[in-house]
């Protein structure tokens, strides 16, 4: 399990990062939330579209629903979260 998570994590670097900021931003909208809470859910929950069971495929779900879900979300941010998270990088 902590592997899973390390190995998202190292993925998705880019995004979490945005992703922990837009959720104390100002301008986060309200869905944003529940939205990342529904993912974290799936992650974490033992009830997966393909059960962990199956020796790759059990990984390999997670490891491409997650961040596909990930970036639609990221996508879906107001353009001005994401400037100010830009400009705060930069």
């Amino acid at each position: 399990m902590w592997k899973r998570l390390s190995l998202l994590w190292t993925v998705l670097r880019g995004d979490a990062r945005l992703l922990w900021f837009a959720l104390r931003h100002p301008l986060a909208p309200r869905w944003l939330k529940p939205a990342l809470a529904l993912v974290g859910l799936y992650l974490l929950s033992p009830v997966d579209l393909l059960p962990d069971t199956l020796p790759v495929l059990g990984v390999v779900d997670d490891l491409v629903l997650v961040p596909l879900a990930l970036s639609w979300i990221v996508q879906r941010l107001p353009a001005a979260l994401r400037a100010d998270f830009a400009r705060e990088q930069g």
